[in-house]
């Protein structure tokens, strides 16, 4: 599949603790050429938990993609008007 020059909405919600298994897909994404564009909850963003620090996380996030997490209702709500992505990833997504 060849995702170069695609924009991917990549959102992290809460379920912490499956996000050690979520990173390395963004990093896969990002290795397939595809810009990744970080969005996170209130929550995912700003929560320490048993599973780590959440400015960890988000240091992480950023290295990986390049680019400042969307973390504010204000910012996520230009990403459909300003088609700003190609498809949109939400995981984890429990159900």
């Amino acid at each position: 599949m060849n995702l170069e020059e695609k924009k991917i909405g990549f959102v992290l919600t809460g379920s912490f603790c499956t996000f050690k298994k979520v990173i390395p897909k963004i990093k896969v994404l990002v290795k397939m050429k595809a810009e990744v564009i970080p969005v996170m909850s209130y929550n995912s963003y700003n929560l320490d938990t048993k599973f780590g620090k959440a400015q960890d996380l988000v240091n992480e996030i950023e290295d990986i993609t390049g680019k400042k997490i969307i973390h504010t209702i204000q910012d996520a709500e230009q990403i459909g008007p300003k088609k700003m992505t190609d498809i949109m990833i939400i995981a984890p997504c429990s159900r």
